[in-house]
């Protein structure tokens, strides 16, 4: 059996900033809480590391 996943999409209802964190959320169907806190966790050693990848995410991902 295939299993049809939703494309990769920013979320409209489920967003915080930009709707990265809702949109991977649906798209792997778990709580968009976890990447909240994998992006949180990235900002601790500096900033840097999660900051740069959330824009990377925002600006390859499209709007939903």
């Amino acid at each position: 059996m295939s299993e049809t996943r939703r494309p990769l999409r920013r979320s409209k209802q489920n967003r915080l900033i930009a709707g990265v964190c809702g949109g991977l959320g649906e798209f792997f169907g778990i709580s968009p809480n976890w990447f909240r806190l994998a992006f949180l966790l990235a900002l601790l050693p500096g900033g840097i590391p999660g900051l740069l990848l959330y824009l990377i995410c925002w600006v390859i991902i499209p709007g939903g």
